[in-house]
């Protein structure tokens, strides 16, 4: 409990350091930004959540005691935000390298085997591939993968310059509200899950275009909550390791796709089930 509690106080203090409101830029209207009211919420787990996640979690998570790592369920409160509804897609990325020349989604071999706990062998990565520079053909509006970090906040911080508002990405306490709202819901949807509502479960194989899922929105209508990739969140792990949330991905089993679950990688980890969506701060 204390290690849970440490984890909050990580959170909050990331929230107070990344939110400057007196420089903030006012997002306005946008229908790709979902705006998160200010207010209480429900985050983190409870011990019957987490007993719950175990039985429709799958072996690994049993085994490695994923949801041991939860933050302990507790009254949160956040100021006005605004988020995406859809995770960055492969168009949206090119279009940032194609201005900037940073480097396209791609990971070798050797890369790929040093980042540790991989499921997939490299053919499963083959088709994710940025070949001279482009996506995948077909796969335009699927999310991109194969980002660090330092890639996803690169992104966020090109997007604020075009875009004249400020972008980065969400921390963690950010993107558990958009996803589970008020009440600390399970799932975007509710407390029972519902297959039909993501790309989990490997009933795809792969990632599947963003927002495909329509009613499985979360309360503030952002897609891909649950299912299809994890995704990067500036908030860390004592360990200095990132938070990746995402509600699981395209592979996970149910249990590891819900608000409350957390993962975490190395920063340089550029992997298949890893994305990011980004934030926008408001003006109050």
């Amino acid at each position: 409990m204390t290690r849970r509690r440490f984890f909050i106080g990580a959170v909050v203090l990331a929230l107070s350091t990344v939110v400057d409101r007196s420089r903030a830029f006012d997002c306005g209207p946008d229908r790709h930004l979902a705006v998160v009211p200010a207010g209480p919420f429900w985050m983190g787990s409870d011990a019957r959540e987490r007993a719950f996640a175990y039985r429709i979690g799958g072996q690994a998570a049993r085994r490695h005691r994923w949801f041991d790592l939860e933050l302990l369920r507790q009254r949160l409160t956040l100021p006005t935000y605004a988020i995406d509804r859809y995770l960055v897609t492969n168009a949206d990325y090119q279009r940032f390298i194609d201005q900037t020349e940073h480097r396209a989604p791609f990971v070798t071999e050797d890369e790929y085997s040093r980042q540790g706990y991989l499921v997939h062998p490299y053919e499963r990565v083959r088709p994710y591939l940025w070949p001279d520079r482009r996506h995948p053909e077909g796969r335009g509006r699927h999310p991109v993968v194969l980002v660090s970090f330092a890639d996803a906040v690169a992104y966020a911080e090109w997007r604020r310059v075009v875009e004249g508002r400020r972008f980065r990405l969400p921390v963690e306490a950010e993107w558990e509200k958009a996803a589970r709202g008020t009440d600390g819901r399970y799932f975007p949807w509710g407390n029972r899950w519902r297959p039909d509502l993501a790309n989990a479960e490997y009933r795809v194989g792969g990632t599947s275009e963003v927002g495909r899922y329509r009613k499985g929105a979360s309360p503030y209508g952002c897609f891909d909550m649950a299912g299809n990739v994890y995704e990067w969140t500036s908030s860390e792990f004592p360990d200095g390791k990132p938070v990746l949330k995402g509600g699981g991905s395209w592979d996970d089993q149910p249990g590891m796709c819900r608000g409350a679950a957390r993962h975490r990688r190395i920063k340089e980890a550029r992997h298949i089930l890893i994305g990011f969506r980004c934030v926008c701060d408001i003006n109050a």
